[in-house]
């Protein structure tokens, strides 16, 4: 028995730095008793930042490792998020119908003691002709409107309506290592990885760097990104491809300017769909992050990026485009021996639903409830943290596979394919099955094993249009005069809350300004 005493993290970027932010809060690092958390990161590899976004996790992650709300919107030139707008989804541009829905991150309004409000949604007891979310959630209202999600006396991540945040990752990335080595006790090394050696029973017994010769820890956590240098390279852990589900497996993408200084920016993610993929637009304080995530094996590269400076216009000229290739899927062993992968090198799934950043986030917070005291336990801990993160991959391929095989799009092979019950996981194909004559209740899920609500697969299931014949439910849901007063109160709130809640944009400046002039800060900084 040998108790766990050094914790070294490979690689920099989000993933890196973010587990070790929080890792070290939560072990109290800056006790040079306690575990000590290090990270090694290249001076060679650069960190992309084309724009991030996040789940409402990330609220409480950020303040869980100490960090100001005011401090990181300036740090990571962030703005808010509450929801994702999804256009073209249903059916192609032209054709008749609607073309878009939202997805809120506020739950569906349920006053104590009040009718569910789904059923009597399905059953028409909401104004004619209003979706979805538009009937059970204030939140539409809100963004088509550009409020933000709070208010600029409100706690820190704190505010009347659920968010997360959209930033620039490398930015957020150079945040999170001045805080962590300045306030946390994560300590840092500047230097290259050369190679890793392995002792008689097949564990890392120390990694071997160009600038610092060795390296040596009790658990090693792999944050290399796509490359998995040392859960894939080393340890060998096998990866499951999923590209039979989830087709997309590159992405182009750009940095740009906004024309205006005072431009709005949207307080949610714009998903718009096309030919062979969807294209991501995320407002940051003086730029968008734009890019098309796109199958390969349904359009060229050549193809993919005529179709994306297509959709940004004027805007493109004379910027360059960046190229990216990645792999759907996860290795089932995250956690192999004393080597643990956190972010791109345990899996990826497409950005549809920002899962990247709640990924790394669900990795750390399980290793830090799993470390384990001493050496002996690792194997243990090694098969629980396994099974939890399979779970999630899966649960969380599911939805994004929803959002595809719902489409009523045939315009491309692309949308075709994805219709096809060959792609369509068995899993979700039962769900779907059931939910044409009830619609998603929150028994229908392990909550623990989620990383979406019930509501998120509502807002989606029928944002898509999807139909639950529920007429023979009719005579169990009396209470409606109760229901169609709630989806008045809905509105009327939403009235109030126009009035009550800021312009996203002026929000943001405000609280940076502030934060800059309480830290003596030049204005012009980012």
């Amino acid at each position: 028995m040998a108790r766990l005493k050094k914790v070294l993290i490979v690689g920099g970027g989000t993933a890196g730095w973010l587990a070790a932010c929080y890792l070290a809060k939560a072990v109290n690092a800056v006790d040079p008793q306690s575990v000590q958390v290090h990270l090694v990161e290249s001076p060679d590899i650069g960190l992309l930042g084309v724009g991030e976004a996040t789940f409402p996790s990330i609220r409480g992650t950020l303040a869980a490792i100490g960090l100001d709300e005011r401090r990181f919107l300036v740090g990571a030139t962030a703005t808010y998020k509450q929801g994702i707008h999804y256009r073209h989804w249903v059916r192609p541009p032209g054709a008749p119908g609607a073309d878009h829905f939202f997805h809120p991150f506020n739950a569906p309004s349920q006053r104590p003691g009040g009718p569910e409000l789904l059923p009597y949604w399905l059953l028409g007891a909401a104004p004619e002709g209003m979706p979805f979310a538009d009937a059970v959630s204030m939140q539409t209202a809100l963004v088509d409107r550009s409020r933000a999600p709070k208010r600029f006396n409100d706690p820190d991540y704190q505010g009347p309506m659920n968010h997360a945040f959209h930033f620039d990752a490398a930015c957020f990335a150079r945040l999170l290592a001045e805080h962590g080595q300045e306030t946390l006790g994560v300590k840092r090394h500047v230097a290259t990885v050369e190679r890793t050696e392995l002792d008689e029973h097949g564990a890392i017994a120390r990694v071997v760097t160009k600038e610092l010769g060795e390296l040596t820890a009790d658990l090693y956590v792999d944050c290399t990104g796509l490359r998995g240098m040392l859960i894939g390279n080393v340890m060998q852990s096998p990866f499951r491809g999923r590209a039979d589900v989830l087709f997309a497996d590159r992405a182009v993408a750009m940095q740009v300017p906004y024309e205006k200084a005072d431009t709005p920016i949207p307080s949610y993610t714009i998903s718009t769909a096309q030919e062979a993929g969807w294209i991501w637009d995320i407002g940051l304080q003086k730029r968008r992050g734009v890019g098309y995530v796109y199958s390969s094996r349904h359009t060229s590269d050549e193809r993919a990026e005529e179709v994306f400076r297509g959709y940004l216009g004027a805007a493109a000229e004379g910027l360059k485009a960046m190229h990216i290739k990645f792999e759907t899927g996860y290795r089932p062993e995250h956690w192999r021996k004393n080597c643990v992968a956190v972010g791109l090198a345990g899996g990826f799934v497409e950005p549809l639903e920002s899962t990247g950043i709640a990924l790394i986030e669900l990795a750390t917070y399980l290793l830090t409830h799993l470390l384990p005291n001493d050496t002996d336990e690792m194997e243990r801990a090694a098969r629980h943290f396994n099974e939890m993160m399979v779970a999630r991959y899966d649960r969380i391929i599911d939805f994004i596979k929803m959002h595809y095989c719902l489409s009523q799009r045939r315009d491309s092979s692309f949308w075709i394919d994805n219709a096809e019950a060959t792609s369509i996981p068995l899993t979700l194909q039962d769900k779907l099955a059931q939910w044409k004559h009830r619609p998603p209740h929150r028994l229908d899920f392990v909550s623990d094993l989620e990383m979406f609500l019930v509501s998120s697969w509502q807002y989606v299931l029928y944002g898509m249009e999807f139909k639950t014949d529920f007429s023979a439910m009719r005579s169990a849901y009396p209470r409606v005069d109760e229901a169609r007063q709630e989806f008045r109160n809905i509105q009327l709130a939403a009235s109030q809350a126009l009035h009550d809640l800021p312009d996203h944009r002026s929000l943001v400046e405000r609280m940076c300004r502030e934060y800059r002039e309480r830290a003596g800060m030049d204005s012009a900084l980012a």
